[in-house]
């Protein structure tokens, strides 16, 4: 297992412990992960990532209605969307730069 898997799992588990237990700076701790884990998006891979990030920003907050586990379901998914949100800005950023170089 190579360092880029490594730091999006350590960034995915942190989003979601994070968003069920009171960690310190927890914000800025998955922001750092997502921008990190972006770094190892392939360029190939920015379009559907992006588009990935998109998805689950407009539909974490739709499983409410489950009965039970809805609530906790949409809570583990708002940690995940800190994460794509992060990485996502990260990778916009990243494919600018590169157009701009010379």
């Amino acid at each position: 297992m190579g360092v880029d898997k490594i730091v999006k799992l350590v960034g995915v588990l942190v989003a979601i412990v994070a968003a069920f237990v009171a960690i310190p700076y927890s914000g800025l701790l998955v922001a750092l992960l997502g921008i990190a884990g972006a770094w190892f998006i392939a360029e190939e891979d920015r379009s559907r990532f992006l588009i990935a990030a998109v998805a689950l920003s407009v539909a974490h907050s739709g499983l409410d209605a489950i009965p039970t586990v809805g609530p906790m379901i949409t809570t583990a998914l708002g940690g995940l969307n800190g994460l794509f949100m992060a990485a996502a800005a990260t990778v916009i950023v990243l494919g600018t730069v590169e157009r701009l170089k010379p």
